[in-house]
């Protein structure tokens, strides 16, 4: 595929995600497909999984952890094997109500016309003192996990 097929499927992807469509996303992507986003010890969802038995649990962790109040992509950059997604978030965590904003970037890698590696940026703090509020009246600032 090309670098605008490939914007496209992932476009498509993230219209899917938004509908609540998770199984039919889930057919995008490889069957030993990587997700990699930033470790944090008291975001439930947090890690990286394999294949798409992992990427399932991911989703089924979120659901079960966050509420989504905004989720908007705001720009796709495509080259090559690789489509760059830029946009923010907004979610409620589910076991303390607390609300927080993420802005983030999203990095796939396409082969063969599904993905084969996503991997997430994003600020974990805002999650970590939405999920432990303790966090927030403990320290000031809080290390990036990468």
């Amino acid at each position: 595929m090309n670098a605008q097929e490939n914007k496209q499927l992932v476009m498509h992807g993230y219209q899917l995600f938004q509908s609540g469509d998770i199984r039919k996303l889930m057919e995008l992507y490889h069957d030993d497909a990587e997700w990699i986003s930033p470790d944090s010890e008291y975001t439930p969802y947090a890690g990286s999984y394999h294949g798409k038995q992992g990427i399932g649990q991911f989703f089924a962790k979120l659901d079960a952890s966050v509420q989504t109040v905004y989720f908007q992509a705001r720009q796709f950059i495509a080259e090559g094997d690789t489509v760059v997604v830029t946009g923010d978030a907004t979610w409620i965590a589910k076991p303390t109500g607390r609300r927080f904003d993420n802005p983030w970037v999203h990095v796939f890698t396409m082969r063969d016309g599904k993905v084969s590696r996503f991997r997430a940026y994003h600020d974990t703090a805002p999650g970590d003192r939405a999920f432990h509020p303790e966090l927030a009246s403990t320290t000031t600032s809080m290390p990036l996990h990468h």
